[in-house]
């Protein structure tokens, strides 16, 4: 993960990465909770698993740059197969495409496992 991004953002662009993974994975979630309940077939409802499990793992902010595509991909899938207005599903794709460019900034579960940690390393007088 330290290899994708360089840094982790923070300040005012960390908190706007926050806002958008809690924005994006929210509605994947509660998008994907409410096809669950009409019953679906078991194909689309895997589908569906599969985006809600995504969108609660772009919630924390862990693996962001694999589940932003998994949810660019699926989401976009949505869009093409699904008769009804795809124009929900394209915002949701996009908002994961350009956090799994972007990263999850400092406020995430990314940043705490793979950041860069500082260590200072001063004269310990006893």
């Amino acid at each position: 993960m330290r290899r994708l991004f360089s840094s982790f953002a923070g300040g005012w662009p960390g908190l706007g990465l926050l806002l958008m993974r809690l924005v994006a994975g929210t509605a994947v979630v509660a998008h994907g909770l409410t096809r669950l309940a009409t019953r679906l077939p078991i194909e689309p409802a895997l589908l569906e698993v599969l985006a809600i499990a995504a969108g609660i793992l772009l919630l924390a902010g862990l693996w962001t740059p694999i589940t932003g595509s998994l949810v660019a991909i699926l989401e976009l899938w949505k869009s093409i197969s699904q008769s009804a207005d795809p124009g929900a599903n394209i915002v949701l794709a996009t908002m994961g495409a350009a956090l799994a460019m972007l990263g999850p900034g400092v406020w995430s579960v990314d940043a705490q496992l793979f950041g860069w940690k500082r260590i200072d390393v001063g004269d310990r007088r006893s």
